[in-house]
């Protein structure tokens, strides 16, 4: 009797545990041959293949064959090997995860996840790789806040790179809209027009604002774009996509970033599977470094034990996004980066650039340039085999060798005090760039790197100021110091007339870079 009463406590205790008690969940990543998603006899197992339930990772035996634990909450994916491609779902995102929760997200105003058992077996596809460099195309922030929005991200980012592009992928750092996740499919079916697979990592815009707590608060971003938390891998580099939005509900300000527990227990389990010389890009929203000296938006502990994690590995990129600016920022140990060399951080500029505000242009195009002075736009990645890599920033619907714009008076008086300045806006100019202006063909001389706002943005604030009536759906953000900008006095000891100035500078990928432009000097009598 005292053993059939131990046998009935232990059945009941079995029904009682809560719905996030670990299962195992079994499956097979197979050769789709023939294209149906659905594995068939003659479909052979794709060995060496890693999975992850986002914290364990497995690895394929010689069949394809795997087995995982799973909780409820957890979405399963497939790490794509180099050498294969995944299928993508009838809304064009990748088709390599499976959502788990059984019951359901808790009701959300966007949605949230819909009741789902992950179903374990994961088609892939054979990708040649004919050993040249991976290109790949960065957006940063899209964040359309309406319909109106969504038209002019793809007018202006989309439309121009469609069938014109050569990236093998793709990758959005977050605010993939502002706040109503009801533009996802409209996003995504934009999207789609690309033709490329895409990586997508949420931002603090991308929340459900209507959650509980930080666990929950990606819902209706994982309905719509799979897993928060993942990795990818080409034959070139390793990625690495991580949510680092921490939301603080009914708190001021409401997130803070940073990393979960979750999160490092991935990263523990994934990174010893990976070759510490092979290239290794990691994607999030909210910058690793501090924009404001002083003010912490990403939390040193976490930042400090990601590092650590990374430190020996020797070709390491940091790609974020967040600000509405651009910069490139290197990383050290006043930051916690202990590494033989700085670490890089891109942070990319946005693709709405300004939240899509500003004049618009004779397109209907919202001007949308940054506080910084960077036009928006996307960035251009390009991996080589050999594991190098180089960056480039293209304008929206402007021409891939408009790299500098500058600024300068019309004109000046001639013998004036040369106190009246020529700014150049470098927009991938990092604080060791060189950057150099001339006049008339004389000789070559340094402008010096001047952190304050683009006068070309001031103008613009100040043109909002003074209208009588609005001019435009929403005016610019203010200018901020930009990081990228530099500053020479122009002469005034010149003949009367017009005088043509150069300004070049020394990209770090690119090469030599030139812009132009003129002022003109007049007598003018006391």
């Amino acid at each position: 009797m005292a053993a059939m009463r131990a046998i009935l406590v232990s059945i009941v205790f079995l029904l009682c545990l809560p719905a996030t008690a670990s299962a195992a969940i079994e499956g097979r990543v197979f050769l789709d041959r023939d294209g149906n998603g659905r594995h068939s006899a003659d479909e052979p197992g794709v060995p060496g293949v890693k999975l992850s339930n986002g914290r364990d990772v497995v690895v394929t035996d010689a069949d394809g064959r795997y087995r995982i634990a799973i909780e409820s909450g957890d979405t399963l994916f497939l790490i794509k090997p180099p050498g294969h491609a995944v299928p993508r779902h009838a809304d064009g995102v990748p088709d390599f995860w499976r959502h788990h929760l059984p019951a359901g997200s808790p009701a959300l105003r966007y949605g949230g996840i819909a009741p789902a058992s992950a179903n374990g077996d994961f088609a892939l596809r054979p990708a040649t790789s004919d050993g040249a460099a991976l290109e790949v195309l960065l957006f940063g922030d899209p964040q359309p806040k309406s319909m109106v929005d969504v038209g002019y991200f793809e007018a202006d980012i989309v439309a121009p790179l469609v069938g014109k592009h050569a990236a093998a992928l793709g990758m959005s750092l977050g605010d993939i809209v502002n706040d109503d996740l009801s533009l996802y499919p409209a996003v995504k079916a934009v999207m789609a027009r690309l033709q490329t697979p895409w990586l997508h990592v949420p931002g603090n815009h991308d929340l459900d604002f209507d959650a509980v707590e930080d666990s929950g608060s990606l819902h209706s971003f994982r309905a719509a774009f799979g897993p928060a938390d993942y990795a990818w891998e080409e034959p070139q580099a390793s990625f690495i996509v991580l949510d680092d939005t921490i939301y603080l509900p009914g708190q001021r300000p409401s997130y803070i970033g940073g990393l979960r527990e979750d999160q490092f227990e991935f990263l523990q389990a994934y990174l010893p599977t990976l070759d510490r010389e092979r290239p290794l890009v990691i994607g999030v929203h909210i910058p690793f470094f501090d924009p404001r000296p002083g003010v912490e938006t990403f939390r040193r502990a976490d930042r400090e034990r990601l590092f650590a994690l990374l430190r020996d590995f020797r070709r390491v990129l940091l790609l974020s996004a967040h600000t509405h600016t651009q910069r490139h920022y290197f990383h050290g140990a006043d930051s916690g980066w202990h590494g033989e060399s700085p670490l890089h951080e891109y942070n990319v500029g946005a693709a709405c650039g300004g939240f899509w505000t500003g004049v618009k242009d004779a397109d209907g195009i919202p001007d949308a340039g940054m506080s910084d002075g960077t036009p928006n736009g996307y960035a251009r990645l390009r991996i080589e085999p050999d594991g190098d890599y180089a960056l480039a920033w293209q304008a929206a619907r402007a021409s891939a060798d408009y790299q500098i714009a500058l600024h300068a008076p019309r004109v000046l008086r001639q013998g004036a005090y040369p106190g009246v300045g020529l700014y150049a806006n470098v927009f991938m100019g990092m604080v060791d760039t060189r950057v150099e202006y001339r006049i008339d063909d004389r000789d070559w001389q340094p402008m010096q790197r001047a952190v304050r706002a683009d006068p070309r943005v001031l103008i613009e604030n100040l043109r909002d100021d003074l209208a009588a009536e609005l001019r435009g759906y929403d005016r610019l953000p203010e200018a901020e110091p930009s990081q990228h900008l530099w500053r020479a006095a122009l002469p005034t000891d010149l003949a009367v007339g017009m005088h043509r100035i150069e300004v070049r500078a020394f990209d770090r990928w690119r090469g030599e870079l030139r812009a132009s432009t003129q002022y003109r000097l007049e007598a003018v009598a006391p």
